[in-house]
């Protein structure tokens, strides 16, 4: 491949996180972090963009959420984090992007107008809620991710992406003596491998040979040449230009649907969440109040599980034989809702246990949090650096 396999994501600031946040989102970063270099940054220029007169308190939900993504087990080791407004690249990029990208592209986003409709009590008739699909796009692109984890719903936005790199690549990609330069650049990859990127080539432009593509970026991959050559290699390869933005690819993840204590989706603002970090007492009172199947009004009525949204936690933390006792105890009246909802309660203590061990040394000393995350901020300011002097040497802006 032309860029590296990288994976990029990140979460608004919100504070503390709820368990919607873990199992929807953190536990698969948890398990992407084993498979693929990752980037996971905090975006507190998008909490500006619907929540910019309550800026005083954004930074106290920058720490909050970020000693949940270590108690989940994000591992700074592993993982790049970082702070989306400690990387001036992204603001950089957004804008010479911004120059380029039609409007009538930012006002297609289905989560524009989705976002339009459900926040109707604040002012969102501003350039920057306008333009923050695009500085997602730049999120994405500064990095050069190969994969973007979403969900279904996120799918457009990725697309809006991957068409924005490809409008970049063709306006700008078009350098002087491409062919000249491309040449040259095959010459490097070696006498042998030379050959063989020809005639894959070949094999592409000519007969569509999609085997033949990937082993031509497969020697690409492997060359020892400049980051300039590679993308020229690539554009060559594939008929194109230079390829200077790669276009992501979004990994579907699947997102179990966490309903709050009222049977509404989770979320803090409704007042219905439990939190990743809850007190053991709290989140046993939680879940003991949680609301139940409405035909239940008796001990002794028999119930549906399926209306029931205390069944959706069991489906995300009771093992197979408490489930099949739900369901039995539940239609058959023969246990009560209180019934029920303890072995779930027992899975949750058991589960937020570990994230609380984990949280504590963060919570004990703030300044190695910082510490973790500064290091992670200058990490990813280098790898977007990178990018943004490509960027700017395709547009004309390397001259001083």
């Amino acid at each position: 491949m032309l860029f590296p396999d990288r994976v990029l994501s990140g979460m608004r600031p919100t504070g503390a996180l709820h368990i919607g946040h873990y199992h929807g989102a953190l536990k698969n970063w948890v398990k992407l972090q084993e498979e693929h270099p990752c980037f996971f940054f905090v975006a507190d220029w998008h909490a500006l963009t619907t929540h910019y007169e309550t800026p005083e308190v954004l930074e106290a939900s920058v720490w909050d959420m970020l000693v949940d993504w270590f108690a989940a087990g994000i591992d700074p080791q592993k993982s790049t984090v970082f702070l989306q407004s400690r990387v001036p690249e992204h603001a950089e990029l957004f804008l010479l992007l911004s120059m380029a990208t039609p409007l009538g592209w930012l006002e297609r986003v289905p989560t524009y107008k989705d976002q339009i409709e459900k926040l109707k009590d604040r002012d969102l008739a501003t350039y920057g809620f306008l333009g923050y699909p695009l500085m997602q796009a730049a999120d994405i692109l500064i990095y050069r991710a190969s994969m973007v984890p979403v969900g279904e719903d996120q799918v457009p936005h990725i697309e809006m992406t991957r068409e924005i790199a490809r409008r970049f690549n063709h306006l700008f990609g078009r350098e002087p003596g491409f062919e000249e330069k491309a040449q040259a650049a095959v010459k490097k990859l070696g006498g042998k491998a030379g050959k063989q990127f020809m005639e894959a080539r070949t094999k592409w432009q000519q007969d569509g040979d999609a085997a033949a593509r990937d082993a031509g970026r497969a020697l690409v991959a492997a060359a020892s040449v400049p980051q300039e050559d590679r993308e020229r290699l690539i554009g060559y390869l594939e008929g194109g230009t230079r390829s200077v933005l790669a276009e992501p690819a979004a990994k579907l993840t699947e997102t179990p649907k966490l309903p709050g204590l009222d049977g509404q989706k989770m979320s803090k603002s409704y007042g219905n969440a439990v939190l990743m970090r809850e007190e053991p007492k709290v989140l046993t009172e939680k879940i003991r109040r949680m609301t139940t199947d409405p035909a239940r009004v008796r001990r002794s009525d028999p119930g549906e599980p399926e209306r029931c949204p205390v069944w959706q936690l069991h489906k995300v933390y009771s093992d197979e034989a408490t489930r099949d006792w739900v369901v039995k105890g539940c239609r058959s009246a023969g246990i009560g809702c209180l019934e029920c909802k303890q072995p779930l309660i027992d899975a949750m203590l058991r589960e937020q246990q570990g994230w609380r061990e984990r949280a504590q040394p963060y919570l004990d000393d703030p300044a190695m949090l910082r510490a973790i995350v500064a290091d992670g901020c200058d990490r990813a300011r280098k790898a977007a650096q990178e990018t943004m002097h490509d960027v700017r040497d395709v547009m004309g802006l390397n001259y001083t």
